[in-house]
């Protein structure tokens, strides 16, 4: 064992002078970045329409690639899922990411290339460790194991060699024989598609396992840890697990979890990854610090566009070297499945730079997204309209919030503050119907819904009337371009709200 864990340790540690090597020169990695997607892919569809054998300079790629959506790439990607090759991308593509749903679509399908996967997802993992190891010299993380929640995949029925699922899933699917031998619990497990039985089977199998680390999403290993609190009697799951290290965490912002898992484990470290189906994008380099290094080797080119010009037809677009401290931005990937010039929705905020390291801020656009469930404001209005159409209501004015996990196994969940123009028959059926509508048009919201597992049911409150009125009145926001926030990922808004009205409380 002592061997093993040596062994790994200086495999892992080798690359850090590559990371110092970026860290140091972050411009010249990103551009040489770019001059390498843009050779490999100019044989490709996409590269021939916008003419890739003739780019010669960022400035020539800026100027005849346009930016892109998942609306605008559908159509190739659609193609991509039917085994047609060097549509956005040169090399062939047999797996794709399955994320939550847009305009168009209960769910997206996101390219993963060969190279997207073992030289950006799988070196994230790798770079995840080696950091650290680099961190915490004395840790014994290979001690033991790590247990990691996948999620689940499929074949396509018409294409058998094309498969999707969660990015979890092609992950834990591809990993090498070294990396599975370092995580629990089993594939058969990992890829269970009942999340109830999943859970049960999960819990079964590691809590009686020597566990070193997390890996996950906080929404799901809150519940996978708590059920193995409830399996084994106890309080803390360092009784169980007396080894545990540290949770590596992603996908939702952690800040709302903080005190749950200080409760379920006192002394545990964290350290927070920026993964997504497109890509991985951030490591917390420094433990001592709260942000992200952006890591700019992973055949991944950076964009950014400021979040003051992210309505406008035609926004401003600038590369890593003019970004501003302290300023949001939208990002911006073009990558090495053939996503181009690509808005992944996110935002953040430069923290530093030489290294450029980061904060994720949140969304474009209005969301509520705090156990993963990215639910958009699209999203809301479609189950309202439903709901009011079920119930003969009209709706005037709404907000919505998340309820945060709390202590002894308290789920989370969703609240609603809606205005009536006209009361709908029954606020429970109005309830049933906005809540089974959510789970109809967005995919992530439904898996969270499943069995009350991560979501209860959603609270909603009915308003007297002018509530919105008289909270913007109060905060000197009347007028046309004053509005009430209709999603949000805090409880800023909800809980201001509510207190005005000396309700609820």
């Amino acid at each position: 064992m002592n061997f093993i864990n040596s062994a790994v340790r200086w495999v892992l540690t080798r690359r850090l002078s590559k990371i110092k090597h970026f860290m140091k020169n972050p411009f010249e990695v990103q551009y040489r970045t770019l001059q390498n997607l843009v050779k490999k892919a100019e044989n490709t569809e996409f590269g021939k329409k916008y003419q890739f054998t003739q780019q010669k300079t960022y400035t020539d790629f800026q100027n005849k690639v346009p930016v892109s959506t998942y609306e605008d790439l559908s159509p190739f990607i659609e193609r991509m899922m039917k085994g047609e090759k060097n549509v956005l991308w040169s090399s062939k593509i047999d797996w794709f990411s399955k994320s939550s749903g847009t305009t168009n679509a209960r769910s997206k399908f996101i390219p993963v290339s060969y190279e997207t996967l073992f030289r950006c997802h799988q070196q994230g993992g790798r770079d995840m460790l080696a950091l650290y190891l680099e961190n915490e010299p004395n840790s014994k993380f290979f001690w033991g194991k790590g247990l990691s929640i996948g999620g689940t995949f499929q074949k396509n029925p018409d294409f058998p060699a094309i498969r999707f699922g969660d990015i979890s899933a092609v992950i834990v699917q591809n990993l090498p024989s070294w990396a599975q031998s370092l995580r629990t619990p089993p594939i058969h497990i990992a890829m269970m598609d009942k999340w109830e039985e999943k859970i049960e089977a999960m819990a079964n199998y590691t809590m009686n396992q020597k566990i070193t680390s997390l890996l996950g999403v906080p929404t799901w290993m809150v519940v996978v840890l708590q059920r193995i609190l409830e399996l084994k009697g106890k309080k803390h799951i360092e009784e169980v697990w007396g080894n545990l290290e540290v949770f590596m965490h992603g996908a939702v912002a952690f800040t709302p979890y903080r005190e749950l898992f200080k409760s379920l484990a006192p002394t545990l470290k964290y350290m927070e990854i920026y993964n997504a189906s497109e890509g991985f994008f951030g490591l917390q380099d420094d433990m001592t610090r709260d942000d992200m290094l952006l890591m700019l080797d992973y055949e991944v080119f950076y964009e950014f566009i400021p979040m003051s010009d992210i309505e406008l037809e035609n926004p401003s677009v600038i590369p890593l070297e003019q970004v501003e401290l302290d300023k949001n931005y939208a990002i911006l990937i073009s990558t090495s499945a053939g996503l181009w010039r690509y808005k992944i929705g996110d935002t953040v905020k430069f923290t530093s730079k030489f290294p450029y390291r980061i904060k994720i801020t949140g969304r474009t656009k209005h969301f509520i997204n705090a156990f993963g469930e990215e639910v958009i404001i699209e999203n809301a209005e479609t189950a309202l309209a439903y709901a009011c159409k079920e119930t003969d209501a009209l709706v005037s004015n709404f907000t919505a919030a998340p309820v945060y996990m709390g202590e002894g196994g308290k789920q989370g969940g969703h609240e609603w503050l809606i205005e009536f123009e006209k009361q709908p028959l029954n606020l429970d059926k109005f309830t049933d119907c906005l809540d089974s509508k959510l789970r109809e048009i967005n995919s992530d919201y439904d898996a969270k819904r499943y069995q009350d597992i991560a979501l209860l049911k959603p609270i909603v409150h009915n308003l007297p009337q002018n509530t919105f009125y008289n909270w913007l009145k109060s905060r000197g926001k009347l007028g046309g371009q004053n509005k009430v926030p209709r999603l949000s990922n805090s409880r800023e808004y909800i809980e201001d709200i509510l207190k005005s009205m000396g309700a609820f409380s």
